[in-house]
């Protein structure tokens, strides 16, 4: 038989029909390093323990936390140790959320420059890591068209620092004003980017209605974070419709990773990362079809 013909044969005739090459996923599940936040705070794991960690609940993306970096974001040594774990359990680093490195949207133009500037070192670990995006926050002090102007700058001079890295800026509804969703989109299509965009979280709306407020994030997403706090009997998510959310997500057109965030307290962080991850993968698997 010749070859191009034993090729479409073990192609279509074989392989695809037998299941071995599976269907391309439209939407995968990472899990955010915040879902772990008591462990790592009591010490009972580290940061460099967390691609293992992840590996053992049978995903195979990060998205981590600055804060537990402990001030090693520069440390060359240590984001090699990073790296290697990673590459060691398959794991693809995504994101670093990024908190504590002043507010990129302080009306003050030397407090948002030194804000900005404190970015650079996580631009550069993002990139040594691999990730495609690190997680900043929208926030200042002043009236909402004070703040959007500082946000607008300030994301915009970012994102212009970050773009020969190809690392992407992208903004969490995180409080304040930048949980209006309307008020965060306004501020994306003015900064006019392709790496400055959003990472919606399902969970973070309190005034804004969260399905309009996902709605009007999803057209700038680099990901998606999926909060959750508690779940009924069904394993649902008491305060949040993911059905609903997840026809918003794919109505959007957007395609990747959507993340397991566990940030409630009733049950145990294991139980609350596996319990997040089975609502999801609930909830994407018609859209994986």
């Amino acid at each position: 038989m010749k070859i191009k013909a034993l090729l479409t044969v073990l192609l279509f005739g074989g392989f695809l029909g037998t299941g071995v090459f599976a269907q391309k996923e439209n939407f995968k599940i990472s899990l955010a390093e915040w879902s772990l936040h008591r462990a790592l705070t009591k010490g009972t794991i580290t940061n460099l323990d967390f691609p293992r960690v992840t590996r053992g609940y049978g995903l195979d993306g990060v998205e981590y936390v600055s804060t537990f970096f402990k001030g090693k974001g520069e440390d060359e040594g240590y984001l090699t140790q990073l790296k290697d774990s990673c590459k060691k359990y398959n794991i693809k680093s995504l994101i670093i959320m990024v908190d504590g490195e002043g507010n990129l949207a302080d009306t003050s133009n030397a407090v948002r420059t030194k804000a900005i500037e404190n970015h650079y070192k996580w631009v550069k670990a993002a990139k040594f890591l691999g990730c495609h995006s690190i997680r900043v926050n929208a926030r200042g002090v002043g009236s909402r068209e004070q703040v959007q102007a500082a946000a607008i700058d300030g994301l915009g001079r970012l994102a212009k620092y970050a773009a020969p890295y190809k690392i992407n800026v992208i903004v969490e509804n995180h409080g304040g004003m930048s949980s209006d969703g309307k008020w965060l989109s306004d501020i994306m299509k003015a900064v006019n980017m392709k790496n400055c965009g959003t990472l919606p979280d399902l969970g973070n709306f309190y005034e804004y209605d969260r399905y309009q407020g996902v709605a009007d994030l999803m057209p700038f997403a680099k990901g998606v974070s999926g909060k959750t706090h508690d779940f009924d009997t069904n394993g649902n998510e008491t305060q949040i419709d993911y059905e609903k959310m997840m026809k918003i997500i794919a109505d959007s057109k957007y395609k990747g990773y959507i993340d397991a965030e566990y940030e409630g307290m009733k049950l145990s962080e294991d139980e609350g990362i596996k319990a997040s991850i089975a609502l999801l993968r609930k909830v994407i698997a018609p859209y994986n079809k």
